[in-house]
């Protein structure tokens, strides 16, 4: 085991609250798509199971609806009925025992509610196609300006709606409580309600929800403190937000901080930076996609608001991580579809950066024997990045 004092920064120990998590490793929320009525399954058990199993920090739920009519996706998971609980009971139980954290993210998908999961298309479904499952659907945003060609114009919020939005969060971050999750994520980026409430583009009301930036983030600063209040005192908050919304005088990043800024006074201890999502026409954003493409924005942040900040998008292996650490640019370091690639990624990292050559890190099923294999893989030269057979054919 690497001693204290020469520990990668990716693996120190960071306590936020009354949380302590053992790295700054975060998985970030992946809709799956795969619930029956809300009820997380046997699917999002081993799906986040197994990151736990491969050394996450901090782990975090799904997209997690705060009502039927407010999903992504006709399959997601949810938190607006009490029977939901139990089932992510046995969920943070599992990862409890396997020594992660683990967190869920709460959501209202506003107007951009009821869509294809990715592998039947990803696009919006009809009103007519969610009419067609029985089931309570509602497009609702701060404006009747639809989030592009293809989903149908929402329905403008009154006042009354607003005040029942609040309660769903609060609502659903009471039952997060009681199914055991130690941290809560307020999903207020990638053009769901809040964000939609954030942006000039979006956003054309003329009471004390639109019109100033003030105005338009008094939805977003009223759900987190409400839901700081009911959730308890030790148990870090997070919010998510995109930094920059991809629209031409859109939300920005200078918006951002101002944002970040008031999201701490009121009691959220981490702003987990991303961007872009605001409409379709955002899925090309201008924002360039690259290696840790929006770390800018999180070092900014960070910097700008004096607060927390969780760098996320593209980043692939442990060097990088330990890189953007080092650097001051964030306090944890969330892997999304790289831990999809690589469930293990947290163990990779550590022995890619000479953290528990020995494996201790590592589940006791799994450790030992690793161990017991590594002479034999030192002798035979094999490496993380190439598998040479016994004859030493490169193939």
């Amino acid at each position: 085991m690497t001693p204290a004092h020469q520990r990668p920064r990716l693996f120190e120990p960071v306590t936020i609250r009354g949380l302590t998590l053992k790295n700054r490793v975060v998985i970030s929320p992946m809709c799956q798509h795969s619930a029956e009525q809300g009820l997380a399954g046997s699917w999002h058990l081993v799906h986040l199971g197994k990151f736990a199993l491969g050394g996450a920090g901090l782990i975090f739920v799904e997209s997690t609806a705060v009502d039927q009519s407010a999903r992504i996706g006709v399959r997601d998971v949810g938190l607006w009925a009490d029977e939901q609980v139990a089932p992510f009971k046995a969920i943070v139980d599992f990862i409890h025992q396997n020594g992660a954290a683990v967190g869920v993210q709460l959501a209202h998908a506003g107007r951009k509610a009821g869509s294809q999961a990715l592998w039947e298309g990803g696009r919006a479904l009809t009103m007519e196609q969610l009419h067609e499952t029985g089931e309570p659907w509602r497009r609702v945003g701060p404006s009747a300006i639809a989030a592009g060609p293809e989903w149908s114009v929402p329905d403008a919020l009154s006042l009354n709606d607003i005040t029942e939005v609040r309660q769903m969060f609060v609502d659903a971050a009471k039952r997060a409580d009681r199914a055991g999750f130690d941290v809560l994520e307020l999903h207020f980026g990638h053009g769901y309600l809040v964000a939609s409430f954030l942006s000039p583009q979006s956003n054309l009301r003329e009471d004390e929800y639109g019109g100033s930036r003030e105005n338009r983030m008094r939805l977003g600063l009223e759900i987190a403190a409400d839901v700081r209040a009911v959730w308890p005192e030790e148990k870090p908050l997070f919010v998510r937000i995109s930094a920059v919304d991809g629209t031409e005088d859109g939300w920005g990043l200078g918006d951002s901080v101002v944002l970040a800024r008031d999201l701490k006074t009121i009691g959220v201890d981490v702003i987990d930076c991303s961007s872009g999502g605001l409409s379709d026409e955002t899925r090309n954003m201008n924002v360039p996609r690259g290696v840790g493409f929006q770390v800018p924005f999180s070092e900014h942040i960070r910097h700008e608001a004096d607060v927390r900040t969780q760098a996320v998008g593209v980043i692939l292996d442990g060097h990088q991580a330990e890189a953007i650490l080092q650097g001051g640019k964030a306090d944890l370091i969330a892997i999304g579809r790289q831990a999809l690639y690589d469930p293990y990624w947290p163990h990779h990292a550590a022995h890619a950066l000479g953290h528990d050559p020995g494996f201790e890190h590592w589940p006791i099923q799994h450790g030992p024997w690793l161990a017991k294999r590594a002479p034999l893989m030192e002798k035979l030269k094999f490496t993380d990045n190439s598998v040479k057979s016994l004859t030493g054919s490169d193939h």
